[in-house]
């Protein structure tokens, strides 16, 4: 039977709040300026905006109602900070969304699972005039992230932004001059509509850097304008922030040498293009060597509207000294784009594992398709959010796969063993962008190669898994107790089920990952508790216990 203290933590998931604020330690070469974090409010809210000359309502992100951004503010902090970013739902506008939460990109949420934000895996929405607490703390990670709602489709209209977690703010890099919020760019698509009115897979209407760009046949909106100094390094952080292209990035005139993939530092890359899927980032340095002008930033979407015509894909690299004027470079033939198969980390280089195909301690295949129907399967099953997180599960005493709802869909896996997932590629609607919560991976074959590389893959959280006759396999080690969702980022794809959940260390998860309970109050504006049906507990008792006890929310 449940124990109350465990049925009020798991009332408490979706409200929690009043932790304790710590000040934010002062800029010290690194991201400033309106960066927030690591405690702050986070206020989402609704404001109408037009970022490519298009007026539309949007769901914003702001330190307040009145600071609301897209894309939203910048959030900083250091390599073992603790976070307590309190989200704050002020949502009104009925066309879109109400509900909402926040996962934070990147950040492997290490005996925190319930702050990872996935709704119907570690928690409920968070309901309008509600608030929750994600705390949590990043106590080995430093890189490029990025924060996002995680409820169905609602980061496609607008709820989206950076992360930036900084190593210790003496250390010093002989690469690069210039590393602050100046030098974080981000890339990604944008709708006219709301998107739970638009069409299940739908056709961005302009490509947006840093929050502004343009459309086919719309006015010539103000661009995206990216100040360098000659003669100057520059750390950029690129971050796709997109619900579905990918695009190739490129800089008129100039090369780029990468430095970190998906916060994960690598051996130093030069190219002259970026394929970037969506939900990857990369650091790459710029030395602004040039003759001092104007030149194209460019993003070319694999889908929709592609080229340049009229400045819509694109931005501006303006030298100091400069005129304030388009620019009128030209994009040279790429002779060294950016190639998977080329990145390898700066250190702790091989992939877990016995080095050879299928000799990891767990072997899975992930068979992805489309149904005429119109919704994926993984294994034949489609992923539907259960209306008890899987969390709450875990904690409430499932243990197999056979226990855990979505059936189908969750995977059970042992403590501290190496996994290799295979997934072919080819199913309607590739390259699909993969991701896994918790863990960065190693990619020991990438798309478009037929090799193995067990030695020094690349490691990162987001792979594209490619077209047909690809077979892309990744592994890493259960490491981290939780349950931890892998999906296209493609939004709508997700939408449509492609996704499965790892419950990793099952035993484990109620004591790793213990609910922030006793420093906590539940509130919701209204002083009351919200109640929702209990129809799809499967289990009479638990259901029994849970409308008895506590009226419990469920989502």
């Amino acid at each position: 039977m449940l124990s109350f203290l465990t049925l009020l933590a798991l009332h408490s998931l979706p409200h929690i709040l009043a932790y304790p604020q710590r000040p934010h330690r002062p800029p010290a070469g690194g991201v400033s300026s309106g960066a927030i974090g690591p405690s702050s409010s986070l206020v989402i809210a609704n404001k109408v905006i037009s970022p490519d000359g298009f007026n539309r309502s949007a769901v914003l992100a702001g330190a307040s109602a009145s600071s609301l951004s897209f894309p939203g503010p910048v959030v900083r902090g250091y390599k073992g900070d603790h976070f307590a970013m309190n989200v704050i739902d002020q949502l009104t506008d009925t066309t879109m969304l109400r509900s909402t939460s926040i996962h934070w990109h990147g950040i492997f949420q290490r005996g925190s699972a319930y702050a990872d934000g996935p709704v119907g895996v570690t928690q409920c929405p968070i309901t309008p005039g509600n608030s929750f607490l994600y705390d949590f703390r990043v106590p080995d990670q430093a890189g490029t992230f990025w924060y996002h709602s995680h409820y169905l489709s609602q980061y496609c209209d607008g709820l989206r932004g950076a992360f930036v977690a900084l190593r210790a703010y003496t250390d010093a890099s002989p690469s690069y001059d210039i590393d602050d919020e100046s030098t974080i760019l981000t890339v990604g698509d944008w709708y006219h509509g709301p998107a739970p009115s638009l069409a299940a897979i739908p056709e961005a209407d302009s490509t947006l850097i840093n929050g502004k760009g343009r459309f086919v046949g719309g006015p010539a909106a103000e661009l995206a304008i990216v100040n360098v100094v000659r003669n100057r390094r520059y750390r950029f952080r690129l971050v796709s922030i997109s619900c579905d292209p990918n695009f190739v990035f490129s800089i008129d005139g100039h090369v780029m040498i990468i430095i970190e993939v998906d916060g994960i530092n690598v051996q130093p890359l030069t190219v002259d293009s970026i394929q970037i899927f969506a939900g990857q980032r990369y650091s790459f340095v710029l030395n602004a060597n040039r003759p001092v002008d104007n030149y194209w930033i460019r993003a070319n979407p694999n889908v929709g509207k592609s080229g340049f015509a009229g400045g819509i894909n694109s931005a501006i690299l303006r030298y100091q000294g400069a005129p304030t004027a388009e620019p009128t470079t030209s994009r040279s033939p790429f002779d060294n784009p950016m190639i998977e198969t080329r990145l390898s980390p700066l250190t702790n280089h091989a992939a877990p594992g016995t080095a050879r195909v299928g000799a990891a301690d767990v072997n899975i295949n992930l068979d992805v398709n489309f149904l005429p129907s119109g919704i994926f399967t993984v294994n034949n099953a489609t992923f539907t959010p259960p209306n008890v997180p899987v969390l709450l599960q875990l904690i409430s005493g499932a243990r197999t796969a056979q226990d855990l709802l979505p059936s189908g869909s969750v995977y059970t896996l042992p403590r501290n063993k190496v996994i290799e997932l295979s997934i072919p590629g080819g199913s309607a609607g590739t390259p699909h962008p993969i991701h896994l919560h918790g863990h960065a991976f190693s990619v020991v074959r990438s798309a478009g190669s037929t090799t193995y590389n067990y030695n020094n893959p690349v490691k990162r959280d987001v792979v594209n898994i490619g077209d047909a006759g690809d077979n892309v396999t990744i592994r890493f080690t259960t490491d981290n107790a939780g349950p931890w969702i892998l999906h296209c980022h493609i939004d709508w794809h997700m939408v449509l089920g492609l996704s499965v959940v790892f419950a990793e260390d099952v035993p484990a998860v109620a004591s790793q990952d213990p609910l922030p309970l006793g420093t906590s109050s539940v509130q919701s504006s209204t002083g009351s508790l919200p109640r929702t049906p209990l129809e799809d507990i499967q289990s009479p008792d638990m259901r029994l216990i849970l409308a008895q006890t506590l009226n419990l929310t469920l989502c």
